[in-house]
């Protein structure tokens, strides 16, 4: 008899466009899981509404994303790649979970802590902003997940839908898999070009700041020359020239060498040549994924296609763990007529 495999569930916010970051600390990450793993990998546009988002703008990005994701090798064939909003099920369990959670642990999570920092004062908070870490609990756990591929900044969320699970499964018998994050060590952690002892994010005022997917190649070659550097004017690989060391894990992420050999390369050379060979580098590697994307986005009813067979998949698996948590709260079952 086979061994049924594990299952691999992550996803992305389209509250902007997928960045460099998105592309190497994650999706590159998630297309190995696709032999060994049953798959889940959905587009999180729930989450991205915790914000207030251009509606027109919303579903194009949603559509670029599920672009972005075939053209970098994610297979619609083995991997399910769906829209989360299209299956109804997250929305209902995480209000069944959110009747688990308590107020005090999602006041601690560390993202709304740093997002509410953020907004300017006498701005009020969405309840969604406050409640969105059990939304993703509920993305997470009716899938019966076993892994979570996440970056060191997501794992507090992992754990958190560990605990909502423990505490549900105590209230009322077994009913969810407890998930794991996988922090992969060879994941690429990408830093903001401005500021590079801060993560690469699409939310960032500053375009400069990061490099997105689709960003043109004269785009990528300006951005990384007004890049961060220092006065140092050495390439080494060193936490006393973090703008340099993000440049060289940059690199390393592409070309999958070691940052030693990075710094090897330009022995005795200036920044502007290392970052000339950076730009190329990102280029060279994005040109694929961008050419396969723009052929994509001009065939949208392939791309439904696509994720309307994903979501009659995640909703078939879905479904069959949201009817176990209502019969188990006590919901009275529907009437089929």
């Amino acid at each position: 008899m086979e061994e049924k495999k594990k299952i691999v569930f992550s996803a992305i916010k389209p509250s902007g466009e997928i960045t460099l970051g998105n592309y190497l600390g994650a999706i590159k990450n998630w297309i190995r899981f696709q032999d060994d793993y049953e798959c889940y990998y959905c587009i999180a546009d729930l989450h991205a509404i915790t914000v207030k988002q251009e509606p027109k703008l919303l579903r194009k990005r949603v559509l670029e994303i599920l672009a972005i994701y075939i053209a970098s090798g994610l297979d619609y064939e083995k991997s399910t790649l769906f829209v989360q909003s299209h299956v109804p099920a997250h929305s209902e369990a995480s209000w069944l979970l959110t009747c688990t959670a308590n107020m005090g642990e999602l006041s601690r999570m560390t993202q709304y802590k740093d997002k509410t920092a953020k907004l300017k004062e006498n701005t009020s908070i969405s309840a969604g902003l406050f409640n969105y870490p059990v939304l993703m609990a509920a993305d997470i756990l009716i899938y019966n997940t076993d892994f979570v591929p996440v970056g060191i900044d997501q794992k507090q969320h992992v754990e958190l839908a560990r605990d909502i699970a423990q505490r549900f499964n105590s209230s009322y018998s077994d009913t969810f898999v407890l998930p794991e994050a996988k922090i992969s060590e060879s994941a690429a952690k990408i830093m903001d070009l401005q500021d590079p002892e801060k993560k690469m994010s699409k939310s960032d005022d500053n375009e400069n700041s990061y490099i997105l997917v689709l960003d043109k190649p004269e785009v990528i070659r300006r951005k990384i020359a007004r890049a961060v550097t220092d006065s140092v004017g050495v390439v080494n690989y060193t936490d006393e020239q973090p703008g340099v060391k993000n440049l060289i894990n940059i690199v390393s992420a592409i070309k999958g060498i070691k940052p030693d050999e990075v710094v090897k390369l330009f022995e005795g050379k200036g920044y502007k040549e290392f970052k000339e060979y950076v730009a190329e580098t990102i280029i060279e590697e994005l040109k694929p994924v961008q050419e396969k994307a723009n052929e994509l986005l001009t065939e949208k009813e392939k791309l439904e296609k696509i994720y309307g067979e994903g979501a009659m998949k995640a909703n078939y698996h879905a479904m069959k763990t949201l009817r176990k948590m209502q019969k188990k709260v006590g919901l009275l079952p529907p009437v089929r007529l």
